[in-house]
């Protein structure tokens, strides 16, 4: 492979963002060559084989056959490869924790050039266990984990997430209020609980409060905006916060 050149595959089935992505790649990274841009998996898969890509540009939701199956196809990868996705912020660490590469939508030409810079330097491929690492985190951070562990002064609690209502800030530590009445001093900072729930059900509505969005009783527009929980205690939302909490709420 000739030094600081690098051929690739587009695979999405998406044309406008095959074609951003072939513009993007034009305009701003010269060094990367696009050897076929495919609109659907056995497609790619065919490209693949044929142009033998230093590295596949790969959307993970496509119909039929997604982005993990169709690596699947591959005994062994003989490229790199980043993932082009437009997965929320909760699905972001699952990429960071299997350390590849990926892009969201709509692509950044800063993020992009810095991967190609990462690509280039590395000149490796990512392992079997690396797409299955990603897989596997991918699945689990769509969704809230069932339990968790809350660490307490004398030993930890496992607590069924949905039992929990709602946690508040307390200095250097958080109390988690839980559906039976019960509190729970956790000796953690409330942005530690958070990243542990992170997913579509617990929201940041103030940096006091972290609160489960199944167990809201009623929200009030009044008054700045606040909810009500099921145990009738009500939390403010931050001014900051108001805008992206609403469109939360909306799907309720």
């Amino acid at each position: 492979m000739e030094t600081g050149m690098i051929k690739c595959v587009i695979i999405d089935d998406e044309n406008n963002c095959l074609e951003m992505l072939e513009w993007l790649l034009k305009n701003y990274a010269p060094s990367v060559t696009i050897a076929a841009m495919c609109s659907s998996a056995e497609k790619g898969i065919e490209a693949i084989r044929e142009h033998r890509p230093d590295v596949v540009f790969l959307d993970i939701e496509m119909p039929r056959m997604n982005g993990f199956d169709m690596l699947e196809k591959f005994d062994r990868l003989h490229f790199d490869v980043v993932f082009t996705t437009a997965y929320d912020k909760f699905a972001i660490k699952a990429f960071k924790y299997s350390a590849l590469n990926y892009l969201l939508k709509p692509i950044d030409p800063d993020d992009l050039l810095e991967t190609i810079r990462r690509i280039d330097e590395k000149r490796s491929v990512p392992s079997r266990e690396q797409i299955e690492l990603l897989f596997q985190h991918v699945r689990q951070v769509r969704n809230t984990p069932p339990r968790i562990a809350l660490t307490t002064g004398d030993g930890m609690i496992f607590v069924p997430t949905q039992d929990i209502l709602y946690c508040e800030a307390e200095s250097n530590y958080t109390s988690v209020m839980l559906a039976n009445g019960k509190k729970v001093v956790v000796s953690k900072v409330l942005k530690d609980i958070d990243e542990a729930l992170s997913g579509p059900d617990f929201y940041r509505v103030h940096n006091s409060y972290l609160i489960n969005l199944n167990r809201i009783k009623k929200f009030v527009r009044g008054e700045g905006g606040y909810v009500v929980m099921d145990n009738d205690v009500a939390i403010s939302i931050s001014r900051s916060r108001r805008q992206e909490f609403m469109e939360m709420f909306a799907r309720f």
